[in-house]
C-alpha cells in the first residue's frame, strides 16, 4: 500500500466517526508522525510504498483516534499562531477560536510601553507565550490552578522564548496558595520575590472554563477527555467569570482592560455582568466564523475601581 492509499483509507473510516471533524488532516498528520515527515512531503512522496511495520504504527494510530483520543494528545502538541505547543491530557488543546483572545488583546496593547499583563487559566501557556512573542515589550504574567499545567506551560516558554520571558505561577485565579518548601523550589515559579503583591495590570485576560457543567456529557469524546477543571464553568457556565469580573477590579490598573473568552450564547449575560461591576467601554469581537468569541471592557477611577490604584 502506498502513502496516497493509506491516506485515503484512513480518511474514509474516521469519516465515519460522528465527532471528527478533520479526517483527511487528523490522517495525515498521524501518517507524518509515523514517517517522521511533514505533510508537503506526504503529498510530494504520495505514490512511495509503505512497509508493514509503519503501517502497523499507523494503523495503532489510527485506532487511538477512533476511540476518541484527540490528534493533538496522540501527537503531543499543537500548532497555535504559528508555533508548536506541547500539550497532554492536563490541559486544554488550543483551539483556532482562541486566537481571537490574542488578537484582541494585541490591538487592546497598542501604543502602550511596557504595559504588565495577566493571564488567568493558563493551560499549556499558549495565549501567554504567543502574545509575548508578537509583542516582546509587555511584562507578562500567567497563571494556573493547576501545578501540572503549569508546569507544561512553562516548559513550552522555555523552549519558544527567551528565559524567563513569562512569569508563571499556581493560583486559583488572583489567589496565591499557600507557600510550601516545594514550591519554592519548583524552577517554573517565576514570581516577584514579593509573590504577594502582584503589579497593577493594564491587560487581564483569560480564557476560563465556560461549558455549563450539565452539557459536559455531550460534548465530544475527545473534549471529555480534556481535564474537567479547564472545562466546567459551573451551573450556567459562568461562575469562573462571574470570579474574574470582580476580583480583576483589584488587580487593573486605572484605565486597565478585562478580556474574556467565552461561549457565543453567553456574550449577552457576560456584558450584563461587566455592567453591574461598573466597567464601561465594552467591546465584543468576533471570531473567524463570525460569530461573538470574545467580550473587554475598561476599568477606571469614575466607572468603580475597587483597588484605589
Amino acid at each position: 500500500m502506498c502513502i496516497r492509499e493509506a491516506l485515503a483509507q484512513a480518511a474514509a473510516e474516521l469519516k465515519k466517526i460522528p465527532h471528527i471533524g478533520t479526517p483527511s488532516l487528523d490522517a495525515s498528520l498521524l501518517l507524518a508522525e509515523v514517517l517522521q515527515k511533514d505533510r508537503v512531503w506526504l503529498i510530494a512522496e504520495a505514490s512511495r510504498p509503505l512497509d508493514e511495520k509503519d503501517l502497523h504504527k499507523f494503523q495503532s494510530l489510527l485506532q487511538r483516534r477512533r476511540s476518541g483520543e484527540s490528534a493533538a494528545y496522540i501527537l503531543g502538541r499543537k500548532e497555535f499562531r504559528s508555533l508548536m505547543f506541547t500539550v497532554s491530557p492536563a490541559v486544554l488543546v488550543p483551539r483556532p477560536d482562541t486566537e481571537t483572545l490574542v488578537e484582541a488583546a494585541l490591538e487592546n496593547l497598542k501604543g502602550k510601553k511596557s504595559p504588565a499583563v495577566l493571564e488567568l487559566c493558563t493551560g499549556s501557556g499558549a495565549v501567554a507565550v504567543a502574545l509575548k512573542n508578537e509583542a516582546p515589550e509587555i511584562e507578562i504574567y500567567a497563571c494556573d490552578i493547576s501545578a501540572a499545567a503549569v508546569e507544561i506551560a512553562a516548559a513550552n516558554a522555555a523552549r519558544l522564548l527567551p528565559e524567563k520571558s513569562v512569569r508563571f505561577f499556581q493560583a486559583d485565579l488572583f489567589t496565591l496558595p499557600p507557600k510550601t518548601e516545594s514550591d519554592i523550589k519548583q524552577n517554573f515559579t517565576q514570581l516577584p520575590a514579593a509573590a504577594e503583591k502582584l503589579p497593577f495590570f493594564s491587560l487581564i485576560l483569560a480564557n476560563p472554563p465556560y461549558v455549563p457543567s450539565a452539557e459536559i456529557e455531550g460534548l465530544s469524546p475527545e473534549v471529555q477527555a480534556e481535564p474537567r477543571i479547564a472545562l466546567d464553568g459551573g451551573p450556567d457556565g459562568l461562575s469562573l467569570i462571574r470570579r474574574i469580573i470582580h476580583e480583576a477590579s483589584g488587580h487593573l490598573e486605572n484605565g486597565g482592560s478585562l478580556l474574556l473568552e467565552a461561549d457565543p450564547r453567553q456574550m449577552e449575560s457576560i456584558r450584563a455582568l461587566l455592567v453591574r461591576e461598573g466597567y464601561t467601554g465594552i467591546q465584543t469581537y468576533k471570531d473567524l466564523s463570525g460569530v461573538e468569541r470574545v467580550t473587554g471592557a475598561r476599568l477606571t477611577c469614575e466607572s468603580g475601581r475597587k483597588n484605589g490604584n
